[in-house]
């Protein structure tokens, strides 16, 4: 996508607004979870404050689709975008909002060229962490067989399970409980391989820099002895005239013309 299209305007735009209004979901979902004493009103408003950013996103899905030059190639190319926006419009699904929302975070942020693999990265790790902790946190908070009721529990759940060591101290009991768990455990890995690609691109990337100065330095050398070779040559051409004319002088003999210096 050119830097000059109106899409890619709009998308420079609006990538900060829609970053701050992440912050102010992570926000909202967790006050009533971390805060029990909260009473209806609040859990309403940041019910209401949640489904503001996700509609937000989804505007801005579709306007980036309106804007888009070939919105077959859009759709083609950011599907996970458009399950993002369509799932959490479907009843039984509405839990996915959470998922969706940050979703929909990670593919706006992924689009500027500033933010670094390790800033992703680092970023996606702590917001997996808090999501995962205030999730699970929620559905087994209430659950007669759980074992995770404070927020202590749910990160400590989340960390030994993005990790896959799994102490099994703490495990979740819940049908959605679990499901979490599993989306945890496949993004930990995710992540894993993401810093491990990374790393072992840096040390290819240092080895091939060192073989091409290497293998730069070699053909400099053999560059300085192809030339050194030439100039011995032409010392050598130009010394051969001087020897045939001193036997000739001794022997009373006038030189004849040089010859031709070699080339």
């Amino acid at each position: 996508m050119r830097e000059g299209t109106a899409q890619a305007r709009w998308e420079m735009w609006t990538q900060r607004p829609l970053l701050a209004l992440a912050v102010v979901f992570a926000v909202a979902y967790a006050v009533p979870i971390v805060d029990t004493s909260a009473g209806h009103s609040l859990t309403t408003a940041c019910t209401v404050v949640e489904w503001v950013v996700w509609a937000a996103f989804t505007a801005d899905y579709l306007v980036r689709l309106a804007l888009a030059p070939e919105r077959r190639e859009f759709v083609r190319t950011h599907w996970m975008d458009l399950c993002a926006v369509v799932l959490p419009l479907i009843q039984p699904l509405r839990l996915l909002r959470l998922v969706s929302t940050l979703l929909l975070v990670g593919r706006r942020a992924r689009m500027a060229s500033q933010i670094r693999v390790t800033t992703y990265v680092a970023g996606s790790v702590v917001g997996l962490l808090m999501f995962g902790s205030l999730a699970v946190l929620s559905v087994e908070r209430e659950s007669p067989e759980g074992n995770i009721r404070t927020l202590g529990d749910a990160v400590w759940w989340s960390f030994t399970t993005m990790t896959t060591v799994g102490y099994g101290d703490h495990a979740p009991t819940t049908g959605l409980g679990r499901v979490i768990a599993v989306g945890l455990m496949l993004s930990g890995i995710a992540l894993l391989g993401v810093v491990t690609a990374n790393i072992a691109a840096w040390f290819i990337e240092r080895f091939e820099k060192d073989d091409v100065e290497e293998r730069a330095q070699t053909e400099a050398i053999r560059a300085l002895t192809e030339e050194v070779r030439a100039l011995r040559a032409e010392v050598a051409a130009l010394r051969e005239p001087r020897r045939e004319v001193v036997p000739a002088l001794r022997a009373g003999h006038p030189p004849g013309p040089p010859p031709p210096p070699a080339r």
